[in-house]
């Protein structure tokens, strides 16, 4: 179906985040099952939670918008949840799969919080201001998850997969 209106697009892409988040609600318990890292697995675990938390602001937002909340196939996220789980089986040291996971979940962070940015604007252009409130909710929470996983790489995630034992760190550094 064609999009004529900004408030047809509007609706389209809050479709697309409520589908995002349910798929993201089974992609992150198998993060945190494939992290050795028991900050890593926490930040997933509590994450799980935030993101459930998510779907129902979202359904907030549908209800006031009198529009019915279900989602649109978002294929960009089917994307970053596919590389997840590539890092899930085809990575072995668990050390460099923690820094892979880190990278996986930053990069579906930054499509959110892109996504959820770009949404609220358009909700205050619209004059939804408590669609807008409730979608900025969530771009804070999931700049905080960004930060939150942006801190666990640099405090030691990266530096334990850069000592990998095969001495590549030293060939990484060189190049």
């Amino acid at each position: 179906m064609p999009m004529t209106t900004l408030h047809e697009m509007f609706v389209h892409g809050l479709r697309d985040m409520y589908h995002a988040e349910k798929q993201l609600t089974k992609a992150l318990p198998r993060m945190a099952r494939a992290a050795n890292d028991a900050e890593l697995r926490a930040a997933f675990e509590s994450h799980l939670e935030e993101t459930n938390g998510q779907i129902e602001t979202l359904e907030q937002v549908f209800e006031s918008l009198n529009v019915a909340a279900r989602g649109v196939r978002c294929e960009a996220i089917e994307g970053l949840v596919a590389e997840s789980r590539e890092i899930i089986e085809g990575i072995e040291d668990e050390r460099v799969r923690d820094a892979g996971l880190v990278l996986a979940a930053r990069k579906v962070e930054h499509y959110e919080i892109a996504s959820y940015s770009a949404l609220a604007e358009v909700a205050r252009e619209l004059g939804k201001t408590e669609a807008a409130k409730l979608l900025s909710d969530i771009l804070q929470q999931e700049s905080a998850a960004d930060s939150k996983l942006g801190k666990l790489a640099a405090s030691g995630i990266n530096k334990a997969a850069a000592r990998d034992g095969r001495g590549s760190s030293g060939a990484a550094r060189a190049a």
